[in-house]
């Protein structure tokens, strides 16, 4: 299984992102997604997940309203809109997966993939 994160970059303050994850080696549609972000010297921090058909989507309080998860099967790809963006969200975006929503939400996941770098300018 490989998931390959990319769409990071240089923004400002208010920009806009938007982060794709492909995945490879596994029934992408059975498996559920989400991303996490690590900022420099700190810990892992959950952002987003969604289950398999999109049915049920979750977020980290320092995100909800501002990024939106969502998912594209036929594609076996991944995505984080990212709205409004400040320079705390400045982090390393990686993407997750497992067939389990819960496992996905509380960092258990079978399969992460490297990560792509986010840096906001104020």
């Amino acid at each position: 299984v490989q998931l390959q994160a990319s769409g990071g970059g240089l923004v400002q303050a208010w920009d806009c992102l938007r982060l794709s994850c492909v995945a490879h080696g596994l029934t992408f549609g059975t498996y559920a997604m989400g991303w996490f972000r690590q900022a420099p010297g700190k810990g892992r921090e959950f952002v987003a997940a969604i289950t398999g058909h999109s049915l049920f989507t979750r977020y980290g309080d320092s995100v909800k309203g501002r990024f939106t998860i969502s998912r594209d099967n036929a594609k076996n790809t991944l995505y984080l809109q990212m709205n409004t963006l400040k320079p705390e969200d400045t982090a390393s975006y990686s993407c997750t997966a497992d067939t389990s929503y819960l496992d996905v939400m509380s960092e258990r996941s079978d399969y992460w993939g490297q990560g792509t770098e986010v840096t906001v300018s104020s």
